[in-house]
């Protein structure tokens, strides 16, 4: 019963961490990357669509992606979906490929996505706080069910503890990684 408790607490802390890593992969640095355009999505014959299944996505260079559609009339659609969605670029088409640049960022806005990327990183310390108290509220059910000791359940609070300061020290590090990721130019 206590590992249960444990492993699964372990495994929610995971989780947000992991979480915490996507919401940061969505966060644009200066550079090019196929994972910016993710979430965003084209109306495909009616149906909401990730762009990734309608055209082969890739970088041309450091600074700029490229979107092939599999679908010649998609290119339009493509390209308004990315000019729409709130990142911010200006995609063009060339021939039969959507090119997106990778504009430069100002002082000014890598200090606005220095703040959002704070934001995210303290709703991942929240999130892991609130696994612990999850955890400890089982842990305290436990005791009153009489299926584990007083001791055991003060030892598990300690362990869950030790577990809840590594995974907020991991999102510490993976905060200070974007930020220098942000401020280098």
């Amino acid at each position: 019963m206590l590992g249960e408790v444990k492993k699964s607490a372990e495994q929610r802390m995971i989780k947000a961490l992991e979480a915490l890593k996507v919401d940061f992969s969505k966060v644009r640095t200066g550079r090019a990357h196929t994972g910016i355009l993710d979430h965003v999505v084209v109306d495909y014959y009616g149906n909401p669509t990730p762009i990734s299944q309608v055209a082969g996505v890739s970088l041309l260079d450091a600074r700029t992606i490229s979107v092939s559609p599999w679908e010649k009339k998609m290119l339009a659609q493509i390209e308004k979906a990315i000019r729409d969605s709130d990142l911010g670029l200006n995609p063009s088409t060339v021939g039969d490929i959507v090119r997106v640049p990778m504009p430069m960022l100002t002082e000014e806005r890598r200090r606005d996505l220095i703040k959002v990327v704070r934001g995210e990183a303290e709703n991942a310390r929240i999130a892991i706080r609130n696994i612990r108290r999850d955890a400890n509220s089982s842990l305290k059910e436990l005791v009153k069910e009489k299926a584990i000791s007083e001791d055991d359940e003060r030892r598990a609070q300690d362990e869950i503890q030790k577990l809840t300061d590594r995974h907020i020290a991991e999102v510490d590090k993976a905060l200070q990684a974007k930020e220098a990721d942000l401020l280098a130019v």
